[in-house]
């Protein structure tokens, strides 16, 4: 038989697919062409059967889907360690807003993303779902680092350096969605920043642009207990209660952080068919409290993980939050089989897909499904012995341990190394903002 030709063949000691669930495949290769996955096979078969043009000989690695970032707001990296230690509001109040009001601008965002959009790769993170001003300039960003991304239209009451109302905010937004509407990995959605800061009547609008142009919904929501009191004091409604009324729940809804959450509010949310960006380790830092992950996905709620941004989490890693949201959800519910290793990597890939809409595409490796791939190097004696390696991924290694990343069948990180920009061009940027800030 004539082998069939593929692009590119990776061969691995593990290979874990996401799907079918708890499936870990040994001694497995990869075949890619034209940018999808082909077939994954026995490496013995691999070798017979295909006639790549590149092989990837990974004899100490997990290959797993690319890692999906739910939620981010990738340009506050710039503000990674600005302010730590404080609460949600203070945090905001007292140093974010006004450090944004002092210096947002398109090359911040710009060079914000571009860090951010670097790190995520180098940590396996092949798609974003990013939330803040002049999307253009974020697409920009990841567009030359060639990584996939759902780009939020964000919407406020309050003016910024960026939009001076509801209307403004929309506008634009919608326009850098026009420019950007043929990209093969750029995407958009609607992102409210949160039912304190939009009105009824600007979330009317949101959700007829949604139903119009079949975007995702992208909203901060319940996230600490002072959001509810506030809620229920101004509307009459917890803020969940508010949106369903205003008719914005559904499967193209995605809640971010949902901590404060009460019968009521997941049976709604479940209901609905939404979906939450789980945001561990930022909610542990600003003291939001624990999202009651165990009770969402009881009731079959869609359950991404999201890194939140840099400057309330201070890292864009999703290993981390992986570990986080395991562990976080033992303690919380005292149930030690809660979100066991394998459903922890499957918010952190296919659910977060799911959640964009995206599930048909990415965030599993099976035939059809773009080559959006993470490979771990396993072979430190402090990483061994290995019995499991989902559960090595999840307790164990790290995003240091990620040596190569693909989106699309298309290299990004080889050998441990970003190849669309340099570590000292990322060094000049940083240096350059830290400058001004002091300044």
């Amino acid at each position: 038989m004539t082998p069939i030709e593929v692009d590119l063949l990776i061969e691995a000691r593990w290979v874990i697919p996401v799907e079918p669930d708890n499936t870990t495949l040994e001694h497995h290769s990869v075949a890619i062409r034209d940018g999808k996955i082909v077939e994954v096979l026995p490496t013995s078969d691999a070798r017979t059967r295909f006639s790549a043009r590149e092989t990837a000989q990974l004899p100490n690695h997990i290959l797993i889907p690319g890692l999906v970032n739910l939620h981010c707001h990738a340009a506050m990296t710039l503000m990674r360690g600005l302010a730590d230690d404080l609460p949600l509001m203070r945090w905001l109040q007292e140093a974010i807003w006004p450090t944004e009001a002092r210096h947002v601008s398109p090359a911040f965002v710009r060079d914000g993303s571009l860090l951010a959009g670097a790190e995520m790769l180098r940590g396996g993170i092949t798609t974003c779902n990013d939330m803040y001003f002049f999307p253009e300039a974020t697409a920009e960003a990841f567009d030359r680092l060639g990584l996939r991304a759902v780009l939020g239209i964000t919407v406020l009451e309050f003016p910024s350096q960026y939009a001076a109302d509801a209307d403004d905010y929309l506008h634009k937004g919608l326009a850098a969605h026009d420019a950007w509407r043929d990209h093969p990995y750029i995407r958009f959605a609607l992102a409210p920043h949160a039912p304190y800061t939009v009105s009824n009547r600007t979330f009317e609008r949101v959700g007829a642009l949604a139903d119009e142009l079949d975007l995702p919904i992208h909203i901060h929501v319940h996230e600490t207990a002072t959001e509810i009191s506030d809620s229920l004091r101004e509307h009459g409604q917890r803020p969940i209660a508010r949106l369903d009324a205003l008719g914005l729940l559904g499967p193209n809804l995605i809640g971010v952080h949902a901590v404060h959450l009460d019968n009521e509010d997941i049976q709604r949310l479940a209901l609905h068919g939404c979906a939450v960006a789980h945001c561990p380790t930022s909610n542990m830092k600003l003291a939001s409290g624990a999202a009651p992950i165990p009770a969402l996905l009881e009731r079959g709620i869609t359950v991404g993980l999201g890194s939140d941004g840099a400057a309330s989490n201070n890292r864009l890693d999703l290993f981390r939050e992986m570990h986080q949201a395991s562990l976080l959800a033992k303690l919380s519910s005292s149930d030690a089989s809660s979100v066991p290793a394998h459903h922890a990597l499957h918010m952190a890939t296919l659910a977060g897909a799911r959640a964009l809409g995206l599930d048909a595409q990415i965030g599993s490796l099976l035939p059809g499904k773009a080559a959006d791939i993470c490979a771990i190097q396993m072979d430190e004696a402090d990483e061994l012995p290995c019995f499991d390696p989902v559960s090595h991924l999840v307790y164990v290694l790290g995003r240091r341990s990620v040596s190569d990343v693909w989106v699309a069948g298309e290299a990004r990180v080889a050998g441990g190394k970003l190849l669309q920009i340099t570590n000292t061009e990322l060094l000049s940027t940083v240096r350059l903002w830290q400058n001004k800030f002091r300044q």
